[in-house]
């Protein structure tokens, strides 16, 4: 029956099932990889703001490359800038497989600098491949999918989490990275068998001054999605793993395997991000998300960090806390991410749909690296407890901007 329902599959949605397992082994290597290199640096005497400068070039290309690739996804196809992404990952890999006296700060910068500009291509092409596979008007089944595909992509970028922790534990930090290099290759070179169609190349050219947003709804959606990241990697990316291991005294197995917890409950409250909103039949006559939607869950997020860090404050229960605070914020965060995800490609127009999302994106890459430098620079000056401070501060504005947004 299995091999039967495939061969009955539009050739749309075969391309788009590959696409989208392709971005399932790379999250695998890039949550993997983020791990190994915080904790791996840590390990080697480095601080938190030396540690948040290596994944600096890894954000900041990002956000070119959201700007950049969405109008090459709309030029070329998106099944070749999923390709050229795969092709970028493997290099960075390879960059990093080398003798621990070459791993400067430098080096590092430039590998994690390819490997973010490989992260971004493939979200691009992934994301922006659902727009053109629902029928045009089915709200509620747009949700849904973009629900699933962001919620697994997070789940598994958790499970990428805990792997790093687990190679950098078995195999050290280059035999971890010689491994996921191989099997990325193996993904690879499947992709550029069964990647023939140009899925996503827009009808009419476009020119490269399209790739900034005309759209005020697209402009403020991208907005308030900075500030929504910038408000999770303030405290995530450097700062959480760092205090974890030197606060509490946790190994690389604890660290990584609370990480993974996190962002894998993550992505499953993502992927039932319909039925906590209201559309539970996944159809057009379902309640879908508005821009009111969006406000009041980044209204109800404000509130978490800003309780974590008064705990932290009074030193009350702190362990206890930060754990169960942070799950609670994971959660609703995904609602918050999921909410956003939906609008987007609701919003975005169907002929070059990854200009849109290409630009949003760049907006959502922008975020995470005003967190991920604050991350790393205010823990190191003034703890945890400022960098959730921060973090209630930019939910708050993400919130007053979505009150912009279509009610």
């Amino acid at each position: 029956m299995g091999l039967l329902s495939l061969k009955t599959l539009s050739p749309a949605i075969k391309q788009y099932l590959v696409i989208t397992g392709n971005y399932w082994a790379f999250t695998l290597t890039d949550g993997a990889l983020r791990m190994l290199v915080v904790l791996y640096f840590h390990q080697l005497g480095y601080s938190p703001l030396n540690i948040a400068m290596l994944f600096l070039f890894y954000e900041i290309f990002g956000v070119i490359t959201n700007l950049v690739g969405g109008w090459l996804g709309a030029k070329l196809g998106l099944n070749k800038t999923m390709n050229i992404g795969l092709a970028m990952q493997i290099i960075a890999l390879g960059m990093l497989a080398v003798p621990a006296e070459m791993l400067t700060v430098i080096y590092v910068m430039v590998a994690q600098a390819l490997s973010g500009i490989a992260k971004d291509l493939n979200k691009m092409s992934a994301k922006s491949s659902i727009k053109l596979l629902v029928p045009e008007g089915a709200e509620g089944t747009l949700y849904q999918w973009v629900a699933i595909l962001t919620g697994s992509k997070n789940a598994l970028k958790g499970v990428g989490f805990f792997l790093g922790g687990l190679l950098l534990t078995l195999l050290e930090f280059k035999g971890a990275i010689i491994l996921m290099a191989s099997l990325l290759a193996i993904v690879w070179v499947f992709s550029l068998i069964t990647l023939k169609e140009d899925l996503g190349k827009a009808k009419n050219k476009p020119k490269f001054k399209e790739i900034f947003s005309k759209s005020s709804s697209i402009n403020i959606l991208s907005a308030a999605r900075m500030f929504l990241f910038g408000a999770r990697d303030v405290w995530f990316v450097v700062a959480l793993p760092v205090f974890l291991a030197v606060t509490f005294n946790w190994d690389h197995w604890w660290v990584g395997g609370f990480m993974a917890s996190w962002v894998i409950g993550y992505g499953i409250v993502q992927s039932f991000a319909p039925l906590i909103t209201g559309n539970s039949r996944g159809k057009n006559q379902g309640k879908v998300p508005t821009g009111r939607t969006a406000f009041l869950w980044a209204s109800s997020l404000t509130v978490i960090p800003a309780a974590i860090a008064l705990a932290l404050h009074f030193n009350f229960h702190i362990q206890a806390s930060i754990i169960i605070g942070l799950l609670i914020f994971g959660a609703v965060f995904a609602v918050n991410s999921s909410l956003h995800s939906y609008l987007i490609v609701s919003y975005a127009g169907n002929d070059g749909v990854s200009l849109d999302v290409g630009f949003y994106y760049m907006a959502n890459a922008m975020g995470r690296l005003i967190g991920t430098v604050l991350s790393g620079w205010v823990y190191q000056n003034y703890g945890l407890e400022a960098c959730l401070w921060i973090s209630s501060l930019f939910v708050a504005i993400a919130s007053l901007l979505s009150l912009k947004l279509k009610p």
